[in-house]
């Protein structure tokens, strides 16, 4: 590894600290270190600084404070808002509707969902990654009781028409849920126009610390917990509360939000540069994805011809000191090495599946980036197969 010249584009992995969290977060990793629910001085410190990281981070939906529960990730968000509308419902219905590209750990859960009496019907997407949502109407029955469909992919960054879902949901009186892991922060989110019952974010993609999510819950959904204890969060998640990561959380989603404009132009900026670089290198070149509904932040792409090369080209890469994926992270904890679900739902066979790179921009990444990128990538091409290059 290059350990003079570190350049990080795996940014949909997760993100560095910010170090303006870090700030926020120091008195109380080290100092008001006291737990919400005591009564003391210590505790009630600690209760308000909960308080408002909730109504901050609330206000950035336009939610109410009281429909923010604190969880530990975005996959214990996720497991809570299906599970807990599934289990809450079960006497309305069975039957649970789901993007077929949706984080595995919304997949799993569904799975494991259908070994428990609830039936999941998986909504297709176009080449580009984007569902149809008359599609979802078919599919919608009397037995319905919950839509997930995720605002934007983790690994192709196609934006998802939540609004058109959310009418949808609404005139049928069905719940929708959205993860919206990636988009938070990216992205202007209202829950009340877009008419979501639950939404899910986390920290750690928006330069916050890992360890803290988060589930908005309409105060009007049926919903049950998936712990049981001292009935903290409303009741609904019980655990004691990370104070210091929910700080650190809500630091980090002001900070998104007050740059979120600037940001947006200054990276989508790199990532255009980027592509075209590509483009105009190789003949091969292609794009995974709408290259219009996309997060500004997300290139997944391939070059025909190469991608059985792809881990050996990341390895290399990562040997220059620059860091990519191949797609989610989580993805690489599939002992089987199994094909991107998300490409093959997208109409790419098997050998593209497992071809692609993702590259992920974020805050502290700068122009010097991705020239440094670009150069490193032309000259480790050449170090494979010649017929690639």
């Amino acid at each position: 590894m290059n350990k003079e010249k570190r350049i990080y584009l795996d940014n949909a992995a997760t993100t560095p600290l910010d170090g303006r969290v870090l700030q926020a977060m120091m008195p109380l990793l080290k100092d008001n270190f006291g737990n919400a629910s005591s009564l003391h001085s210590f505790g009630t410190e600690a209760k308000e600084m909960l308080t408002y990281s909730r109504k901050k981070i609330a206000s950035y939906l336009n939610a109410s404070a009281d429909e923010i529960i604190f969880t530990g990730s975005g996959t214990e968000s996720n497991n809570l808002a299906l599970k807990g509308i599934a289990f809450a419902n079960k006497n309305k219905g069975n039957h649970i509707i789901v993007s077929s590209i949706e984080h595995d750990c919304v997949l799993n859960t569904c799975k494991w969902l259908e070994t428990q009496g609830f039936y999941v019907s998986y909504l297709s997407v176009n080449n580009e990654g984007l569902i149809d949502y008359q599609e979802l109407e078919k599919l919608i029955n009397p037995k319905t009781i919950l839509v997930s469909v995720m605002h934007a992919n983790n690994e192709v960054g196609s934006i998802q028409p939540i609004d058109e879902v959310g009418k949808i949901c609404k005139q049928r009186k069905i719940y929708f849920h959205s993860d919206a892991c990636q988009s938070f922060g990216k992205l202007e989110i209202d829950v009340v126009k877009a008419n979501i019952d639950l939404l899910t974010i986390n920290a750690h993609k928006i330069y916050g610390p890992k360890g803290v999510g988060a589930l908005y819950i309409n105060k009007e959904v049926q919903i049950s917990p998936l712990l049981h204890g001292g009935g903290q969060e409303m009741g609904i998640r019980s655990s004691t509360e990370n104070i210091a990561g929910i700080v650190g959380f809500a630091k980090a989603a002001e900070l998104c939000i007050d740059e979120m404009e600037s940001e947006t132009k200054r990276i989508s900026c790199l990532r255009n540069i980027l592509a075209e670089e590509l483009q105009n290198n190789y003949e091969g070149f292609y794009i995974n994805g709408s290259t219009t509904q996309r997060l500004h932040t997300n290139l997944n792409f391939a070059i025909s011809g190469l991608e059985g090369e792809t881990i050996r080209l990341l390895l290399l890469l990562d040997e220059k000191g620059i860091a990519v994926s191949t797609g989610s992270a989580c993805s690489n904890n599939d002992t089987t090495k199994s094909a991107s679900h998300v490409l093959q739902a997208m109409g790419r066979n098997q050998f593209e599946s497992r071809g692609a790179i993702r590259l992920s921009i974020g805050r502290f990444n700068t122009e010097d980036d991705i020239d440094y990128f670009i150069e490193s990538f032309t000259n480790t091409v050449k170090k494979l197969n010649p017929i690639f290059s």
